[in-house]
This record gives structure tokens, C-alpha cells and sequence, in this order.
């Protein structure tokens, strides 16, 4: 907690005399700290925290498409608005983008190496995302106000590849000899491991671009996995979050906003909670951590959750999806595309859980949310796990030709991986005694080997297509927390298949990409608008169009 008070503090204090502009296209602040004052170490600090942010921006978008969380609104065309993408674009280019640019020189110069290859890593994160998200966006011209005010678009293609050349040159700096120590919020100085994270998003890289480059993804990948030099469980890349409400307030976002006087907060997906509690045979072990009941029974009252009252639409029957609520359970979220107005049911939704926002892990208490309820807030922002690796690895066996290896293995690797994970890092907050009462280690085994089992007879019975749609399906449910993969899953395999639809038996065309930012648009003279960001596909998405592949 004083580690996390103090980077706050610091960062504070950075931000009184680094001042980023406002301005989408970013032009010159004369408020910025000049090289010769600058104090690297804030600089990357400041980097560091503005990343988790963007890290949480860009994830909720993914979350929400993907039925992780409830997505409101009616149809899919009246979400995700272009003012609704200005945060996260201007906190990329006039933040982190923007202070990158201004450290590595002065890195380089100094021989920071270190500082260079940490700000590159989260470089090439930065502008993967920005890819995948809106497709072309401005970079050769977009840092550089001097020349152009107004920066045009590069192809996504070509952004990419800068991602990758990034990811190269962190490698470098990683491998060189360097003086400076900078604050490490991801891995404390255990800069082995940043090397083993630049291989994991290099495999992101390559399977992204697997449709538009078959044999170049899968040599790279091969070779990847052949160099076998992957993250592994205890190397995690996740943001760290307190336990502070305030001076400042260090505790995960998803928490601060949930667990508060009254409750609140988001809206949990019915279909994500199904798919966990209901589906199979046995409960996924992961339920009790990822969801925390308020109440452990199913509400009555249609006030509170007006779907009681409600006969589920024709579409919804017809397909055999759940409506309204998953079981009897009390696991009480909303369905796909709900925007109907918020009753006073902010103490009976279902809360996020231990992991991965810090809440209670659920033994049964059905007590309200509070401020300092379960772990207050010590949760994390899983950006890269172990077990994602294996998931990747497994999908490209089974979709890639020539990706030659074991995919079952893979699956279950990165689902013991996930279950071992969740369970380790939520064990490590203050929930540490209410999960081994409830839930002792040896009966969460049990749990997870029974778990395994089914998957196992799963498996033995589905073809080849079918295989594809439980490695899927066992990423998205390992993913929790993690939007911006789930929606480059999603996209790029179309699995989990068999998505809930929205309510409303048309809801429109499932958004492939994002609209450009109104900022954008707005200030840059060269900016256009898309027609359309439903049927507008980022230049590695190129499966079929419309909701014949994804809905």
C-alpha cells in the first residue's frame, strides 16, 4: 500500500510540471518539462499508470461486445458513439504516446536502457490496440506538431508492423547493458521477464495477422513456440491496484465503482454467468471469484428486475438461450443489448468478485457491497497471463496450417494455468482466509479436475470446428477482466460461437471496428469519419461481413 501511495504521490507531483495537450493531435504544450529537468523515473511512472488506464478503456469496449459484462443500449448502432472513444485516444497519443516519445531519447542517451524497453513494450501494447480497435490511425505524422497540426491516417497494416519493429528494438534494450533503475509497477526489476512478455505479444502479433499472412504467422509462430521462452505462472503482466479510497484513490476502477453505499456499478452478463454456472455439468471454480451475490437466492419483485414480468422473446426461446436469469442461484446480471432504465436494484445485482477487481469472493454471506468490503479494491488488470499463451498456442494448431503440435494439451494447460491463477491472486488479498474456510485448496483441486474431466469428454466427441469453439470458449471464460482479447477472439475466429442476441429479434450489425474518436474528427483537418464501423473491419479481420460470423 505505501509502494502504491507513494507512485501516486510522485505522479502528482509529475503532473504539475508535465502537462499533456488535451488535443487529440497534440500540439506543442509550452507547459511540458523540458529534457534537461526531466526526471525519467516519473516520466515512466506516469507512462506506466496511464497505460493501465488505457488498458481498462479499451477493455471495456471488448467486455461489453463480448457478453463478459452487459452491453446496454437496444442495437448495436446506437453504442459505442464516436464522443464515447475520446478518453481513451486522447489519453493514448497526448499521454502515452506523447511522454514515450519525449523518454526514449533521453533513455537512450543516458543509457536508461531499461526505461527504453519498458516504454517500448507498452509502445507497441498501445498501438496493437489503437489497430484493433479503429484500424488505420495516425502515427508517422501524429507526434510530430511541428510538421502537421492535422496528422493523416497510416494504414493499420503498416502501425502494426511499427508494433512489432518496437517489440524488437525493447528486445535489444533488454539484452544491453544499462545504468538506470527504473520503478518497475509490472515485474519489479525482473527484466527476464519483460523479455518473455515481448515474446508473448509477438505471438499476438503473428495470430492476429493469420489471416492476411498464413505462412509468414505460422513460421513466426513455430518458431516461437519452439524457443518455448513464453511468461510463465508467477510472471503474470498485470497492473497492481490498492487499497487507498483516497489521497489518492489507488483501488481498482471496477471496484471503486461498484462497491460503494448503495451499491451499484455494472451489470454482469446472464450469459457469461450461465455459461460459468449453469452450462455444464459441474460449476466452473472460478464462479465464487469472479462473481460476488449480494443475494443468494433469485429476486422476486419485478420493480427491482423488470425482466420477471417479462415472457422471454421469441428468438430467445427458440434458440434455447437463458433470459433474465442464469438458474435459481441469484446470479443476477442483464441480458445482451438491455438498456432499460436502472431500477433501485443497486444491492441485489451481482458484483464483481475478488478477481480480478479486489471485491469478496463469494461464500454464500449475500451481504451488500461496501467501500471496504472483501479485498477493498488490491485487484489487478490481467493484460497478459500464462495460461492466454497456451490458449493462443492451442488456437493455432487447430486453425493454422502448418502450426504443428499438441492443441488439447495446450487447452488444458491454460485452463489449469487460469483456475491456478485466479485462485493464487485472489489468496493473496485480505480474502485469503475467507477462501480457505470456505473453499480449502485441496476441495478447489477437486473442482478443477472434475472440470477438466467434462472438457475432456467434450473434446472427445467434437470435430474439428467444434474444437475450435471450446478453445474459445474456455480463453473467453479465462479472460475475465481482459475486453481487448476477447474481442480480437471474437472477431478472429468468430468462437465462442452461439453468442447471446440482443433482446430485440433485430439488433443490429455486431461493430467490427470502433468510429473514430470526435476529437479526432473534429480537430484534425484530415480526419474522416467511417461510413460505418459495423461492417468496417480492422486489415487483419478478413471473415465473412455482417452477423453471419459474429452477432
Amino acid at each position: 500500500m505505501k509502494i502504491m501511495k507513494k507512485i501516486y504521490s510522485l505522479l502528482i507531483a509529475l503532473s504539475l510540471v508535465l502537462v499533456s495537450s488535451c488535443d487529440l493531435d497534440l500540439q506543442q504544450d509550452p507547459n511540458n518539462v523540458a529534457p534537461e529537468t526531466a526526471s525519467l523515473n516519473l516520466v515512466l511512472n506516469r507512462i506506466q499508470i496511464d497505460f493501465a488506464t488505457f488498458f481498462n478503456q479499451t477493455g471495456d469496449t471488448g467486455m461489453r461486445l463480448t457478453r463478459m459484462l452487459n452491453q446496454g443500449s437496444n442495437i448495436y448502432e446506437q453504442t459505442h458513439a464516436p464522443v464515447t472513444q475520446n478518453a481513451r485516444w486522447t489519453n493514448a497519443y497526448a499521454n502515452i504516446l506523447n511522454n514515450i516519445k519525449f523518454l526514449v531519447p533521453l533513455a537512450e542517451e543516458a543509457n536508461f536502457r531499461r526505461h527504453a524497453g519498458m516504454a517500448r513494450v507498452m509502445q507497441a501494447y498501445t498501438l496493437m490496440t489503437l489497430v484493433d480497435q479503429f484500424d488505420d490511425v495516425p502515427w508517422s505524422e501524429a507526434l510530430d506538431p511541428g510538421t502537421t497540426l492535422s496528422p493523416n491516417l497510416d494504414e493499420g497494416s503498416a502501425v502494426y508492423a511499427v508494433a512489432l519493429a518496437t517489440l524488437q528494438a525493447a528486445r535489444e534494450d533488454f539484452a544491453a547493458s544499462s545504468i538506470g533503475t527504473p520503478q518497475d509497477l509490472f515485474y519489479n526489476g525482473t527484466w527476464a521477464n519483460w523479455v518473455r512478455l515481448i515474446n508473448a505479444l509477438e505471438l499476438k502479433y503473428h495470430l492476429n495477422r493469420k489471416l492476411v499472412d498464413p505462412s509468414g504467422s505460422a513460421a513466426a509462430i513455430n518458431a516461437l513456440i519452439a524457443a518455448n521462452n513464453f511468461i510463465q505462472p508467477g510472471q503474470e503482466f498485470v497492473f497492481r491496484f490498492g487499497t487507498n479510497l483516497t489521497d489518492p484513490d489507488s483501488r481498482h476502477p471496477r471496484f471503486a465503482s461498484q462497491y460503494q453505499p448503495g451499491g451499484g456499478g455494472d451489470y454482469q452478463s446472464t450469459w457469461f454467468m450461465w455459461r460459468m454456472t449453469e452450462e455444464k455439468s459441474v460449476p466452473d471454480p472460478r464462479a465464487r471469484f469472479y462473481f460476488y451475490r449480494q443475494v443468494i437466492v433469485n429476486p422476486t419483485d419485478a420493480d427491482q428486475l423488470r425482466c420477471l414480468g417479462e415472457i422471454a422473446p421469441g428468438h430467445y426461446l427458440a434458440g434455447g438461450w437463458p433470459f433474465c436469469l442464469p438458474g435459481t442461484r441469484g446470479y443476477w446480471g442483464r441480458d445482451h443489448l438491455n438498456a432499460e432504465g436502472i431500477p433501485p436494484d443497486g444491492e441485489g445485482r451481482t458484483a464483481w468478485g475478488v478477481y480480478p477487481a479486489g471485491g469478496r469472493f463469494d461464500n454464500n454471506a449475500g451481504a451488500a457491497v461496501s467501500p471496504t468490503a472483501g479485498a477493498g479494491g488490491q485487484g489487478v488488470h490481467p493484460i497478459m497471463l500464462p495460461s492466454f499463451v497456451d490458449f493462443m498456442i492451442a488456437e493455432a494448431i487447430q486453425t493454422m496450417d502448418g502450426v504443428s503440435g499438441d492443441a488439447k494439451a495446450y487447452l488444458d494447460a491454460g485452463i489449469q494455468k487460469s483456475m491456478n491463477y485466479v485462485r493464487a491472486q485472489s489468496v493473496a488479498t485480505t480474502q485469503a482466509g475467507v477462501i480457505n474456510t470456505f473453499q480449502p485448496l485441496a476441495d478447489y483441486n477437486e473442482q478443477v479436475e472434475d472440470y477438466l474431466e467434462v472438457v475432456d469428454r467434450e473434446w472427445s466427441q467434437a470435430n474439428a470446428d467444434d474444437r475450435m469453439d471450446i478453445i474459445g470458449r474456455e480463453y473467453w471464460l479465462a479472460l475475465f477482466g481482459n475486453g481487448n482479447e476477447s474481442y480480437n477472439l471474437y472477431r478472429r475466429t468468430g468462437k465462442p460461437g452461439n453468442m447471446q442476441p440482443g433482446l430485440l429479434e433485430n439488433f443490429g450489425t455486431f461493430p467490427r471496428s470502433m468510429f473514430y474518436p470526435n476529437n479526432h474528427v473534429v480537430t484534425n483537418n484530415n480526419a474522416r469519419q467511417k461510413s460505418e464501423s459495423r461492417t468496417e473491419r480492422v486489415f487483419w479481420d478478413t471473415n465473412p461481413e455482417g452477423n453471419s460470423w459474429v452477432y
